[in-house]
């Protein structure tokens, strides 16, 4: 049944019959009244009205309470800054060049436009997602970052274990500083990945896929965007070694940061574990890495060699992408190495719309993941609005690793988690399946 309701007060008695009743004369006009309303008049305050606004919280200097004074991934940064010798803070934060790339790629996800829409039920968000025939918490992942006890001596240990307790995929680098048995038995329960770089020498790539199978990596994740090693200038001008080396500018940079100092020279030195065997200098290791002679043969090599999940990562046009799926991937990466190997390079967040349409259109099947820029939850609900069935991060958590080992990369997840949370409801959507291109616009495109 409905019920009409008049404007007004409902609790009003009902005014009475006045049908019959002469009308009044109109009463002379009453001066303004001057008397101050109860709430304005001062007073001398009571005590038990000033006692609860002076309860003053004790200062937290711990880690956690640092940690948990971060609300945003760009918070954490400035705690890594703080914590970490520039060297390695720069090769995590750095680019190739001028850095134009990376500037770009950050800029395109503040040039969108939310559309949200109303009177929708949010009260529960569903997060989770399926990639590569399984299932994640959260529809993003961690990639594959060299060098990562360099930023902190945790390294891949405290990123495969956080993402495990997230619930997430862990993808291990080639360039790592912990083995692929290592990090399997660091986070057994996780769904762990890892990435290759495709050399011509077969035995050793060969090697390295035996051992991630063994591991019981099931997808292996090719990176494609490195004929030769992008020009990384704030590595050059910061003289970066690996191991870090004890220079003068080291010292007094450590003076400042003995934490980092204390911990490094106290763990194990580093080392690339996936690659034991190997001997050489770094130099000599990249351009052992980094084959310039790469094609698409290659890639067929690799899709007869590996049985697992083949993603192959460092997509930048269309065209590529649609051949690397008609060469069997199972997924691919939009990415630009993170603004580190070309500058000017394409940005994947806007290339992102025309591979899901060529996609859609050819009846492709294969995944399509995105990284590069993506600095907040919203930044990965646009991608996956934008069409990207998952998202990787990778400054991002090395920024809560350098802030806090573990525990950062853990914080760095939960802020993403709520970010993401927060802005689906916002937008009226309840699930990761529920997320349209209608409900991002590209400002300017």
């Amino acid at each position: 049944m409905t019920h009409i309701i008049q404007p007004g007060n409902p609790e009003a008695a009902p005014a009475p019959d006045t049908t019959d009743i002469p009308a009044a004369p109109a009463p002379a006009e009453a001066p303004a009244s001057s008397a101050v309303p109860p709430a304005l008049k001062r007073r001398v305050p009571k005590y038990a009205d000033l006692a609860p606004l002076m309860q003053f919280k004790k200062p937290g200097f711990s880690k956690d309470a640092r940690l948990k004074r971060a609300s945003t991934i760009w918070e954490l940064r400035d705690i890594a800054k703080r914590r970490t010798p520039q060297a390695p803070f720069d090769y995590t934060d750095g680019a190739a060049e001028e850095e134009i790339t990376l500037r770009r790629a950050r800029q395109a996800f503040l040039d969108i436009e939310f559309r949200p829409g109303i009177l929708r039920n949010v009260s529960a968000i569903d997060l989770s997602t399926t990639i590569l025939g399984k299932p994640s918490r959260l529809p993003v992942g961690i990639a594959p970052t060299g060098f990562t006890r360099m930023m902190q001596s945790e390294g891949e240990y405290a990123g495969s274990r956080a993402a495990e307790a997230a619930g997430i995929p862990y993808t291990l680098s080639t360039m790592g500083t912990a083995s692929i048995e290592d990090v399997a038995a660091a986070a057994p329960n996780g769904r762990n990945w890892f990435q290759l770089y495709l050399w011509t020498d077969r035995d050793r790539s060969l090697e390295l896929i035996e051992r991630a199978a063994k591991a019981g990596n099931d997808t292996l994740m090719v990176t494609v965007d490195t004929a030769v090693a992008g020009a990384r200038l704030r590595d050059v001008r910061n003289g970066m070694t690996i191991p870090p080396a004890l220079t003068l500018k080291t010292v007094l940079d450590a003076s400042y940061r003995p934490a980092w100092w204390f911990n490094f020279l106290t763990h194990e030195p580093l080392t690339f574990a996936s690659l034991s065997r190997y001997t050489g200098t770094v130099a000599d290791l990249i351009n052992s890495m980094f084959d310039p002679t790469l094609t698409f043969e290659d890639l067929d090599w690799l899709r007869d060699t590996w049985k697992g999940n083949l993603v192959v990562k460092g997509i930048q046009t269309v065209e590529d992408a649609r051949r690397v799926a008609d060469h069997g991937a199972d997924g691919i990466v939009l990415s630009n190495h993170g603004g580190r190997q070309l500058d000017r390079a394409p940005i994947p967040f806007h290339l992102l719309p025309e591979v899901k349409e060529a996609f859609t259109k050819d009846n492709t099947d294969a995944a399509i993941m995105l990284d590069t820029g993506i600095m907040s939850g919203a930044d990965i609900v646009a991608a996956l609005a934008l069409g990207a069935d998952f998202t990787l991060i990778g400054r991002a958590y090395l920024y809560g690793l350098m802030a806090g080992g573990r525990a950062g990369v853990d914080r760095a997840l939960q802020i993403l988690e709520k970010d993401m949370a927060r802005t689906m409801a916002l937008l009226g959507v309840s699930s990761v399946s529920g997320l349209t291109p209608d409900h991002v616009r590209l400002l300017g495109r």
